[in-house]
């Protein structure tokens, strides 16, 4: 019996890490496989639809590990006024534990990718549906969901681009106002 390896998850992970931080095109398969500790083999073999196939795993995994952050925090706190700040202070320490590097998982590969690539496009739509759908549960409109999201999303872009907190902070403070009102 052949030996089992971890080679394949953590190439898929070292690539989510670098499309993260730089983009699908700036990062080359020889970075992948370098960081990833993995022979020069080992992508076409794991990766028969090579890099483009490695970025949708990538992004299906990130995106899913985001999801399942996000839900932990959501049950913790019932409240969405409270529970949705929350969330965004879990994404605030990961921005400053990546010295701004690390935006959102799914944006940089989507803004780089997913306009030439429809297998790319499509896992970048289904993680942001699974977070948005989570979002939905937790705030009980899907509207309004959307609506938190694209706050998230642009409040992440701005903040990495600003390499400040500011931003998030902001749409932490207005989500928690704004889910905290009764609704008409």
């Amino acid at each position: 019996m052949p030996r089992r390896t971890d080679t394949r998850e953590r190439v898929v992970r070292t690539a989510a890490d670098l499309f993260r931080a730089q983009g699908y095109h700036a990062t080359g398969i020889n970075q992948v496989l370098a960081e990833g500790g993995a022979p020069k083999g080992s992508l076409y073999f794991h990766f028969p639809g090579g890099k483009e196939q490695l970025a949708v795993e990538a992004v299906t995994l990130a995106g899913n590990d985001l999801c399942d952050a996000l839900a932990a925090v959501l049950a913790a706190e019932t409240d969405p006024s409270k529970a949705l700040p929350r969330a965004l202070e879990l994404l605030s320490q990961d921005l400053l534990a990546s010295d701004f590097r690390n935006g959102c998982p799914v944006a940089t590969v989507a803004l780089d990718a997913a306009s030439d690539s429809e297998p790319i496009r499509v896992a970048c739509e289904d993680v942001y549906a699974s977070w948005q759908r989570l979002i939905a549960a937790h705030v009980g409109d899907d509207d309004l969901a959307t609506v938190v999201l694209a706050a998230i999303e642009g409040a992440l872009l701005l903040a990495r681009t600003r390499r400040s907190l500011d931003p998030l902070h902001a749409v932490a403070a207005r989500l928690g106002a704004l889910l905290g009102r009764p609704k008409p």
